[in-house]
């Protein structure tokens, strides 16, 4: 009996293991991206970090490979401006679908740590966004670590956020149907800027997609002791970005950065994507949980076989487009008509 209860085990330990790897199209995204020879993060300074291949780059490297376009998804129109952050202008860079009429708005905060990436690195998935949507993507860059500490980028985020309720209408967008959404470190500054709207007593948003976001501090979770040698992000990269953009580990404490400790009462309806094979799996999935408790409306799923950063990955990984379409329906279902008012303006 115990000969066959160890080679149960090992058979369930081999089909754990078999569940872990990654699918397919996300391995060849992974092995690509291997093959540009990115450096590990702690090995670089943040300006040399910056200059490092990306995923963005191996999926236009596996479209080339296919003898596919690399040419990005169509959006009627992609302006690039100036707006004000919280100490100067800030780049961002607005995506309005095909349609008539005030449309619906969503301030979008890219990835990378809050201390690389910008606008074209995340280009790909605003664009998806703004023609699942049927919504304005208004993309936003922010002050980086460690030339800019906590809370630099998230100051930026809320002066975005209060920027788009003040301007929407110059550029065909609904002031009263504003949300806001982001990957990463920016699905942190996303649920920042809910909680900032908060306490600043500023409009709401009128929902919130936050995709595999920054949640917590713990290294210790089980999906950072299953994937802490992971690509692209592992448990030594994730230290290094903290170490980067955090004046110091107390400010982990700060319920900006460590959402999933945070008073969650009265967070807009909100929509939580995270992927199997990433180290943020757990936080993404208590601060699920936690809004909850809090009687925030969620809805929430994690994709398997993905890692982080599979949400812009449409054009090659089909649980991207998947996400995508999950993300979508529920900025759909939120932003789908103008709230009765609330007696406040958007100033």
């Amino acid at each position: 009996m115990k000969r066959w209860m160890t080679l149960a085990a090992t058979l369930a330990a081999g089909a754990a293991l078999a569940a872990a790897a990654p699918k397919p199209e996300m391995k060849a995204v992974l092995d690509k991206l291997g093959s540009l020879n990115p450096k590990p993060l702690p090995q670089l300074t943040a300006v040399e970090a910056r200059k490092q291949p990306t995923p963005a780059d191996a999926v236009k490297a596996v479209l080339i490979e296919r003898g596919m376009s690399t040419k990005p998804e169509e959006v009627a129109k992609v302006q690039d401006v100036k707006i004000a952050g919280a100490e100067g202008k800030i780049a961002a860079r607005i995506y309005t679908p095909a349609g008539a009429g005030a449309m619906p708005v969503v301030v979008y905060f890219h990835g990378g740590g809050w201390v690389i990436a910008n606008l074209d690195v995340y280009d790909s998935s605003p664009r998806a966004l703004a023609n699942l949507t049927k919504a304005i993507i208004v993309s936003v860059e922010y002050r980086q670590g460690p030339e800019h500490k906590f809370p630099a980028a998230h100051e930026d985020a809320f002066a975005a956020y209060q920027w788009v309720l003040e301007n929407a209408a110059s550029f065909g967008g609904d002031p009263a149907r504003v949300a806001v959404a982001g990957e990463s470190a920016g699905g942190n500054l996303a649920a920042a800027v809910s909680l900032m709207a908060r306490e600043r007593k500023a409009p709401m948003p009128r929902a919130q997609l936050l995709v595999y976001p920054i949640a917590g501090y713990d290294f210790d979770t089980a999906s950072y002791t299953e994937n802490a040698t992971a690509k692209p992000l592992d448990k030594a990269g994730m230290k290094w970005f903290f170490e980067q953009y955090l004046n110091s580990p107390q400010d982990a404490q700060d319920p900006r950065i460590s959402l999933v400790n945070a008073d969650l009462h009265g967070l807009p309806p909100t929509t939580i994507i995270t992927a199997q094979l990433d180290p943020l799996r757990s936080e993404g999935q208590l601060l699920a949980t936690n809004l909850k408790m809090a009687g925030v409306k969620v809805d929430s799923k994690s994709y398997d076989g993905v890692t982080h950063e599979f949400f812009g990955m449409g054009a090659v990984v089909p649980e991207a487009k998947e996400a995508e379409q999950f993300g979508a329906e529920g900025l759909r279902k939120a932003l789908k008509a103008s709230p009765k008012p609330m007696g406040r303006s958007a100033k």
